[in-house]
């Protein structure tokens, strides 16, 4: 069986349901017309998809809702709701939070779902399994979309999803189970990240030595410094437009997404039509620094990684910015000197605009100083770089090995669990086939004495609220509540 696989086998007392028959409901959002910006304490917003993304509920991840726009309070989260992506990236597409705090005056989006519960069905145990492989594997084969940067799973396709319910006390010892082994490994991983953050930070100040020239006995100081453009040759790059759809006169062409800092990535190059002269006037040669012109983030603004000559006849994007070093400078020091704070911090500041967005030019790239000692004493300082680097280079490694083996750890601990070999199962337990039958029959009897139909359509004063007239949000339940809480059930029709 796979890590991500059902077992063939049901552990006694547990049984082989789908995820429809052990929720009370699951209710959808709506779509708003929000600001792009968070809302403030006192506004009400509406949650991003990236809210339920990382495994813990981010409130910040909201935008504001316009005063005097009109939604339904209904619709409000509170703590102990389980919400769901229903719409994502492929990797994260049905990424599930269960709600343990919350502000108040948020709001449920219209590419997110609350999964309510049935009676009997422990809230904390249904959000593990949420994020089990069992789970989040059938998830990946139901999304539908041709897209993997936008993906979907709906209401239906989440209720057909198939798993084990084991008896409700079963389900409780899983949970502190779980609690107890995963506890432990998320100490772990802050640990790992912990000693990453240090690493970098480390890196930042090797870079600053480097540039103030104390990092080699080898070097006078103080370092001199000049202006980019008495150092080096400035160059934009091609404009991607229809004409340049690659037919017959095609080259690589690198964009912004192929240059994080410090480093190409290349598993991913597109490719553009050129025209007469061209090549030789845009061709990238080995050793020239390219600089991302701007993505939105201050802090990424500037990046910078060197050309080595990966591939034959390549040219790049007019976002990215080719910084082509002259007889006074090494490639290798250009580049780390680019990436080093005191260079990142004049980027910032040149790349910063009375607009309020962020982005750098040929002119702002020129004006930009970089430190330029001797050749000689370049090479001195890039030796002793390249002692601080090797050692820095194995610490992360060593760190992206551990975080790897604590996911799959996760993975396999989450697996056992909702397979039944994580906990013996206990035969004096109430078997789940009793809680089904419990769930069926209080469906039935609501059924009988209230039939599922279409609300009737109410007047716009009497369904929706205004951020101006919404009554105070009730009082927040803490996380001691979270087993009991419920929600009521929404007075509009919400479809899939």
């Amino acid at each position: 069986m796979s890590e991500g696989g059902i077992p063939s086998e049901v552990p006694k007392g547990w049984a082989r349901v789908r995820l429809g028959d052990i929720l009370a409901r699951i209710e959808a959002g709506k779509s708003y017309k929000c600001e792009p910006r968070p809302a403030s304490a006192e506004e009400w917003g509406v949650i991003k998809v990236s809210a339920m993304t990382w495994g813990d509920f981010d409130e910040g991840e909201n935008k504001a809702v316009p005063v005097g726009f009109p939604f339904n309070p209904d619709y409000e989260i509170r703590p102990g709701d389980i919400l769901l992506s229903r719409a994502n990236t492929a990797a994260y597409v049905g990424a599930s939070v269960l709600v343990r705090q919350c502000r108040p005056r948020l709001l449920l989006s219209d590419k997110s779902l609350r999964l309510v519960p049935a009676d009997g069905v422990d809230r904390e145990w249904l959000a593990y399994l949420l994020s089990s492989p069992v789970i989040r594997s059938q998830i990946s084969e139901r999304a539908t979309g041709t897209k993997d940067s936008m993906r979907n799973i709906s209401q239906g396709a989440l209720e057909e999803l198939e798993c084990l319910l084991p008896p409700v006390e079963e389900q409780r010892r899983i949970v502190a189970a779980l609690e107890e082994q995963l506890s432990r490994l998320n100490a772990a991983v802050e640990a790992v990240e912990q000693s990453s953050m240090r690493s970098r930070q480390l890196w930042s100040a090797i870079l600053h030595q480097m540039t103030e020239g104390t990092l080699s006995r080898d070097v006078r100081r103080p370092v001199a410094w000049a202006r980019t453009d008495e150092v080096a040759v400035v160059q934009g790059g091609i404009q991607k437009q229809a004409k340049r759809r690659p037919v017959e006169n095609k080259f690589p062409f690198l964009r912004v997404a192929n240059v994080p800092r410090g480093r190409l990535a290349l598993d991913d190059v597109h490719e553009i039509e050129l025209f007469d002269g061209e090549l030789e006037r845009y061709r990238l040669k080995v050793g020239d620094l390219l600089v991302v012109e701007g993505n939105g983030s201050p802090d990424q603004i500037g990046r910078a990684a060197s050309w080595r000559g990966e591939i034959e006849d390549c040219v790049h994007q007019n976002h990215l910015i080719r910084v082509r070093p002259g007889g006074r400078l090494r490639a290798e020091f250009l580049e780390l000197a680019w990436n080093s704070p005191k260079v990142a911090q004049q980027l910032k500041k040149v790349a910063s605009s009375t607009s309020g967005l962020h982005t750098l030019s040929t002119a702002k790239v020129k004006s930009v100083e970089i430190p330029v000692p001797s050749l000689e004493e370049q090479d001195a300082l890039l030796e002793a770089v390249q002692q601080w680097r090797t050692n820095q280079l194995a610490a992360e490694a060593a760190q992206q090995a551990a975080l790897i083996r604590a996911a799959g750890l996760r993975r396999s601990l989450l697996a056992e669990a909702f397979a039944g070999r994580l906990i013996l199962q206990d035969s004096a337990d109430e078997p789940a086939e009793v809680l089904l039958t419990r769930i069926r029959e209080e469906r039935e009897a609501a059924g009988a004495t209230k039939p599922r139909r279409r609300s009737p359509r109410r007047a716009p004063a009497q369904r929706k609220r205004t951020p101006d007239t919404a009554p105070a949000p009730p009082p927040r339940a803490d996380a001691s509540a979270l087993a009991s809480a419920t929600q009521p059930t929404l007075d509009l029709e919400i479809p899939s």
